[in-house]
């Protein structure tokens, strides 16, 4: 019972800050635009989503939720509830070609083992190319044994080869781990990959994610996803978080712009009749 008053209480705060955040943002204005360029495939997969999760008891779902404890936004989430306690949630990606699956697709434990492999290998090799190359100096530094070398001088292939792969490696690794990091970050109790019949290939599938697939306008379930267990709090703010977003499409809908919230909620607090976010 003290976990839901402190979530009940988080809720309040949260819900504040949120539609704050939304004002300022532009994001309640009747002009605000779904994401920039997307397919018509991509949009078909994410109204997919939409009914299947509610199919399966996620009562509440929205589109483009931002998501806690990550700068992530999710194609779809949903929050199905349960008697007597707090419900539990999901996030469903959509992923419409092979090569946008792959680019959020890394795997940050092994992609760093790899990038420690490959920075001993460069180590190693300039250790030895210092040895056979003396005067690679630069002379960029008063003291001659502080001066940097120039190992791509030489032209070595293997050095720079190297370098190629550290620099893609180091890339995926800070800027592809987007399946991996929702799981480590607990976003949400289930996670589902949406994608095509034609690109469901199953090494393909992110560890602990499951798998809907697309075929003749349904979606099949292929893989089951790993349920994570979450606090409270994090269920109860994605929870938030979808209504913020529900109400957004809805104020696009009926046209209702930031300009006329915030002149109501002025007429409000003059009138001496707005809502304490807490007693």
């Amino acid at each position: 019972m003290a976990a839901r008053v402190k979530s009940g209480h988080v809720e309040s705060d949260f819900g504040l800050r949120g539609h704050v955040r939304a004002f300022k943002s532009g994001d309640m204005s009747p002009h605000s635009k779904e994401p920039h360029n997307e397919t018509e495939t991509h949009a078909h997969l994410k109204q997919l989503a939409f009914i299947w999760a509610q199919a399966q008891g996620f009562s509440a779902c929205a589109m483009e939720v931002m998501l806690p404890r990550c700068r992530y936004r999710a194609d779809v989430a949903g929050y199905r509830s349960v008697p007597k306690q707090i419900g539990s949630t999901a996030v469903f990606e959509c992923k419409q070609a092979l090569c946008d699956l792959r680019r959020d697709n890394c795997h940050s434990a092994s992609a760093r083992k790899r990038l420690e492999a490959i920075c001993n290998r460069r180590q190693v090799l300039e250790t030895r190319l210092r040895t056979h190359y003396p005067n690679l100096q630069n002379g960029d530094s008063l003291f001659p044994e502080f001066d940097s070398e120039n190992f791509t001088a030489i032209g070595h292939l293997g050095y720079a080869r190297l370098l190629r792969d550290m620099r893609a490696l180091q890339n995926r690794l800070y800027d592809c781990t987007k399946f991996d990091k929702l799981i480590r970050y607990r976003c949400a109790n289930l996670f589902f990959l949406v994608l095509p019949e034609e690109l469901f290939r199953e090494p393909e599938i992110p560890v602990g994610w499951g798998a809907l697939v697309e075929s003749n306008g349904a979606l099949t379930l292929k893989r089951k996803p790993t349920w994570r267990d979450t606090t409270a709090e994090d269920r109860i703010r994605l929870l938030q978080r979808i209504a913020i977003a529900g109400t957004r499409v809805l104020n696009r809908q009926l046209e209702i712009g930031w300009g006329q919230v915030a002149a109501e909620h002025c007429r409000s607090i003059l009138a001496g009749i707005a809502i304490p976010a807490t007693e």
